[in-house]
């Protein structure tokens, strides 16, 4: 379980972290090595496991039958407590929704400044750190924190050359994206610290990440600053790029070769706290069409209405 440190005026509270079902977690974390006797041994991250497609969760559901309760799920039933956003403090926030809204894709994202200096971040943290937006055209968001030290290198990378690349992260790169998170100093190049190789750009100045089997160029097309709806302080940059090329390594391709194989991609999403997921099942459901819907929706309404 996780605890999640309170204010005074928050209900103390703790909330169950468990993998969904088709991720399984690994944690990040740097301990003293006089500490790691206290630790419970984990069990060895297993390099062998793959993807599996496994039937529906219930084949037997029908429209109206509504949440399935699993006898493992607390997440269905039971008390909520409901918080104010307004009044939780700004890392109680971030705890919530970084623990809340999982799993969330990593983009590793590249960067030049306008005086040429490379940047490496990785970016984690749903629609506030990487989504795709639309696919016509191809846009993605990436959004920035506003620290109160310094705005973070790669924002002002983008806003003032108006190009960057966005590298998708798998398992093979996860410590490497790692390295890139700490804080440097403007100057310092954080593809050093990750061991990671560029690779050209067709249509952008900042390369895109060799290893990464998935690299998106964009462009700058709009941004916005977001400022606290009560101090007036800008707090937030949310930027929308338009991805002008795909790169894919073949390896990853689906059989048609128009999609990519979630099997052979095997990506990493990111969870709560320090913790990581592999994607490691996953199942198909059909899309649920109006015209073999419409029949059973009256039904149920007049069932409904009594």
């Amino acid at each position: 379980m996780l605890r999640l440190s309170t204010a005074r005026h928050l209900r103390p509270h703790i909330l169950c972290s468990r993998p969904s079902s088709y991720s399984r977690l690994f944690s990040w974390t740097t301990i003293a090595r006089n500490q790691t006797d206290q630790i419970p041994r984990k069990p060895k991250f297993d390099e062998l496991s793959s993807y599996t497609e496994t039937e529906e969760s219930r084949p037997t559901w029908e429209l109206g039958d509504g949440a399935v309760r699993f006898s493992s799920d607390v997440g269905v039933d039971g008390e909520k407590t409901v918080w104010d956003m307004a009044e939780v403090p700004t890392r109680e926030t971030y705890q919530f929704l970084t623990s809340g809204i999982v799993p969330r894709p990593i983009a590793l994202v590249s960067s030049l400044s306008a005086d040429g200096v490379p940047n490496l971040a990785p970016f984690r943290y749903f629609a506030l750190k990487v989504l795709k937006v639309a696919h016509n055209p191809p846009i993605i968001s990436l959004s920035f924190s506003i620290p109160s030290k310094r705005p973070k290198d790669t924002r002002e990378n983008i806003l003032a050359t108006k190009e960057f690349t966005v590298n998708i992260v798998t398992e093979s790169l996860v410590q490497a994206i790692n390295a890139t998170s700490a804080e440097a100093p403007a100057h310092v190049d954080e593809w050093v610290l990750s061991g990671l190789s560029q690779g050209p750009s067709k249509s952008v100045r900042p390369p895109v990440v060799l290893e990464s089997p998935v690299n998106l160029e964009c462009e700058l097309y709009s941004s916005q600053d977001i400022h606290h709806p009560k101090t007036g302080e800008l707090t937030t940059t949310l930027v929308l790029g338009r991805i002008k090329q795909l790169h894919v390594r073949n390896s990853v391709l689906s059989e048609d070769g128009h999609s990519i194989d979630p099997a052979k991609l095997r990506p990493i999403s990111r969870l709560g706290g320090t913790k990581y997921g592999r994607l490691l099942e996953g199942f198909s459901l059909p899309r649920v069409s109006w015209k073999a819907s419409k029949e059973a929706y009256e039904a149920l309404l007049g069932k409904k209405q009594g």
